[in-house]
């Protein structure tokens, strides 16, 4: 059978062996028809909020929350129509922070490309800055004990209107909502605590948890913490349309639109293979090898242990060289020297998290990865070079007989399989 993986800006065709193959995806969510018509009408009619309009004087100042180019949120088409709605406010009274963590500063052009040319011209639009002193205002401790620290743009606003869109996620249960905040615009020391090694290696820090998520609910108490806020979630299909439209309370409006992406999302599973193939959903999310650990976590949830798992992910951007993650992956010989070192580390290292995870899925499973990155760049991260994911299925099935099956999540982390 012939399967289109979800890879870069388009797809990549490869067969799958007949009678073996379970293709696993979320359940199709139809476009919106009018998608601006929907932002309207939510932000006129939030959840468990009064209208974004009546929160507001005209001398009220506001700082938008806005997710970086690794996310699929529709920037282009949610950042001008919010300013539309805002537009009896002037204009030097609004703010644009982009969300980046601790992900690298987005340059003027993609800036334009995100939110428009209109709006980085006509706006002040700002980077976070993670490890920048000044840019962060101190609001009390983690459970840690470690302080945490928030943009001083976001913090002195009247107002946070935190937009995104709500995806599974691997260790917060599901994007959007309070992690525009933490750690969206939170201080290196603050999200390097909330992603530590100790909250990571909590059971509960999965995909689909929120309640009983040690990392989720210190986000939900940080952005409680740092005053009001307003919430503009979306949700997508595959097709990147806008499948409905989440605002009002941050937690609420938040909860509504997770509960929302789980009916489509979740899907059950009988009994774990032994080869599953997944994706990280495409571009913006597969642009570097950091972001792919998410379709990794994906495909290992119904992974038989000692199974093979193969990753496809274009990783245009690469690991990317030089990072965090990058120079942590080099400090270890193998997965197995990779999670001592994270574990038993007295200081947390940066970008640490995805690392951890990748580690763990490594210490039960055969990794391949299907990318434009050269072999030894895949080898020095400790996966191995999958140049024909075809052949390597059929290789590997082989190798554990004819009963062996294999299953392909063609979207990746938009995808929550789990075991009945």
């Amino acid at each position: 059978m012939k399967v289109q993986l979800a890879y870069g800006q388009g797809c990549l065709a490869v067969d799958m062996p007949d009678g073996r193959t379970s293709l696993i995806e979320p359940s199709h969510a139809p476009g919106l028809l009018n998608e601006k018509a929907a932002v309207f009408d939510a932000l006129d009619h939030p959840i468990e909020s009064p209208p974004l309009k009546t929160l507001l004087r005209p001398d009220s100042r506001i700082c938008i929350i806005f997710t970086d180019i690794t996310r699929a949120t529709p920037n282009e088409r949610l950042i001008p129509w919010l300013l539309e709605k805002l537009s009896f406010l002037p204009r030097e009274h609004i703010v644009l922070i982009n969300a980046l963590g601790t992900h690298r500063p987005n340059t003027p052009e993609e800036l334009e490309t995100m939110l428009t040319p209109f709006v980085v011209q006509n706006y002040e639009v700002l980077n976070h800055e993670a490890e920048d002193p000044e840019e962060l205002i101190h609001f009390g401790s983690t459970r840690d004990g470690t302080p945490v620290l928030i943009n001083r743009h976001a913090a002195e606003a009247d107002l946070r209107i935190v937009t995104g869109f709500i995806e599974p996620h691997f260790f917060a249960g599901f994007s959007g909502g309070p992690k525009g905040i933490l750690p969206g615009v939170a201080g290196l020391e603050t999200v390097m605590s909330n992603h530590g090694a100790h909250p990571i290696s909590n059971p509960q820090a999965a995909f689909g948890i929120l309640d009983g998520n040690p990392i989720w609910e210190e986000m939900r108490d940080v952005a409680l913490r740092v005053g009001p806020s307003f919430l503009l979630n979306v949700t997508l299909n595959p097709e990147k349309q806008i499948t409905g439209v989440f605002a009002g309370h941050i937690i609420k409006a938040h909860r509504e639109g997770a509960e929302f992406v789980r009916r489509s999302a979740m899907q059950k599973v009988d009994r774990p293979f032994e080869v599953v193939v997944t994706t990280n959903s495409g571009y913006p999310l597969d642009l570097n090898l950091y972001q792919g650990v998410k379709g990794m976590s994906a495909g290992a949830r119904i992974l038989q242990p000692g199974g093979a798992l193969i990753l496809a992910a274009e990783c245009r951007e690469g690991v990317p060289p030089d990072s965090p993650f990058d120079k942590l992956l080099r400090q270890a010989k193998n997965p197995a020297e990779l999670l001592a070192l994270i574990t038993q580390a007295r200081e947390p290292f940066p970008e640490q998290w995805q690392a951890h995870i990748q580690a763990l899925i490594q210490n039960r499973a055969d990794v391949y990865l299907h990318s434009s990155l050269p072999p030894e760049i895949v080898q020095a991260t400790h996966l191995k070079p999958c140049p024909d994911i075809t052949q390597t299925v059929m290789a590997e099935l082989e190798r554990r007989g004819p009963q062996a099956r294999v299953a392909v999540l063609p979207q990746g982390p938009l995808t929550i399989p789990y075991l009945a």
